[in-house]
């Protein structure tokens, strides 16, 4: 009996080992993608590029285990992986500025300017992303899909309290708040309302907080206990 337990140990570890194992090849893998990716903008082989960076967002899919175009900020802050945020948010952006030169991939172009939203705030890239943006709105072929690119990341970055409080706009906690913002709040009429006074009163808090920053501690303290709540 016990040698049967060991044998079923021993598969069942043999098994996830492999599983590891596949896993690890296939994170690895990533950055071969992203590699040939560079290269290919640096010679505008544009096409050449927008295959290796998809291949890597597959392969990201993959890993983490989610339908195609549906990566978050949350699964690389539960994943201690913060880093590749800024890889993405850099494939993101090259992405919106390769398809937007025919019309053909303007719906391409949309669904990769919306991923695109969800990750310049929460990297260091944000501002030179936003900026670039900016510049590349005034001649793009399809400037209304980088001015709604422009139009999210400006309601994105707008936790003032929040980030005020943690002295950090990318904190864990402001992500949970954010996300909660957008999957919850913005659903119900009265979540939306909620949204616009908090838009409209919490620069001058966020202000008062930033004058004295002794009232920072109790206000994280206070946030802690919604974060509860909302989980």
């Amino acid at each position: 009996m016990a040698d049967n337990n060991r044998d079923q140990n021993s598969k069942l570890s043999a098994i996830e080992k492999a599983e590891l194992n596949r896993k690890t090849k296939i994170w690895e893998m990533r950055m071969s993608f992203i590699k040939r990716g560079h290269r290919a903008m640096q010679i505008k082989q544009y096409g050449e590029a927008a295959i290796s960076y998809e291949k890597y967002l597959r392969v990201l899919e993959l890993v983490f285990n989610v339908e195609p175009g549906k990566l978050t900020p949350e699964i690389f802050k539960e994943n201690s992986r913060t880093s590749e945020m800024s890889i993405l948010a850099g494939v993101y952006w090259d992405l919106v500025r390769i398809y937007d030169a025919g019309s053909k991939n303007v719906d391409r172009q949309a669904k990769f300017a919306a991923q695109l939203a969800k990750f310049a705030p929460v990297t260091p890239r944000f501002n030179d992303i936003v900026k670039q943006a900016q510049e590349f709105s005034k001649n793009a072929r399809h400037p209304q899909n980088v001015k709604k690119f422009l139009s999210g990341v400006g309601k994105a970055s707008r936790c003032f309290i929040v980030s005020s409080a943690y002295q950090s706009p990318i904190h864990s906690d402001v992500m949970i708040l954010r996300n909660y913002r957008d999957s919850v709040l913005k659903q119900s009429f009265l979540g939306r309302k909620f949204i616009y006074f908090y838009y409209r009163y919490s620069p001058k808090v966020a202000c008062i907080l930033d004058q004295h920053g002794y009232l920072k501690a109790p206000t994280r303290w206070a946030l802690k206990l919604l974060i509860k709540c909302v989980r």
